[in-house]
């Protein structure tokens, strides 16, 4: 499959899910439906992973993927997830969405500085655009 599929999917799954959180927001605390939301993936995955008998591709992990993976979570799905959740009990789905949507900014920089991807004229175009619209949704 093409990685744009994929983009794609995720696109949609990424653009209904903040719905789905401010309805969910409505009377729990960022914290706590933050945990609510973790337990239900984590349990949904060991039983993913239980049934297709993967386990030892788990336990098989090289510790530096772990370590890079773990801080990943922590900083996506726990640290950014919360902060996101704050947002969005708080702010307008139509305001939140756009601004934490726009991390594609800090992603290319941060590519650019500690992996040597390429800066081209087509992805300064893409962020000053990004940062356009941030700017319009501000209003």
């Amino acid at each position: 499959m093409n990685y744009y599929i994929f983009a794609g999917i995720a696109m949609i799954l990424w653009g209904v899910a903040p719905i789905l959180g401010k309805l969910g927001l409505g009377n729990l605390q960022p914290l706590t439906a933050l945990t609510i939301r973790s337990l239900l993936i984590s349990l949904l995955l060991i039983v993913v992973v239980t049934v297709r008998g993967q386990w030892d591709l788990v336990a098989g992990a090289a510790v530096k993927d772990v370590a890079f993976i773990g801080l990943e979570g922590i900083f996506a799905a726990l640290l950014g997830q919360l902060a996101y959740y704050y947002a969005l009990k708080i702010g307008e789905v139509s305001r939140v969405s756009p601004i934490v949507s726009a991390f594609p900014l800090v992603a290319l920089f941060l590519g650019i500085l500690f992996l040597g991807e390429k800066l081209s004229v087509y992805k300064v175009i893409a962020a000053i655009l990004i940062v356009a619209g941030m700017i319009l949704m501000k209003y």
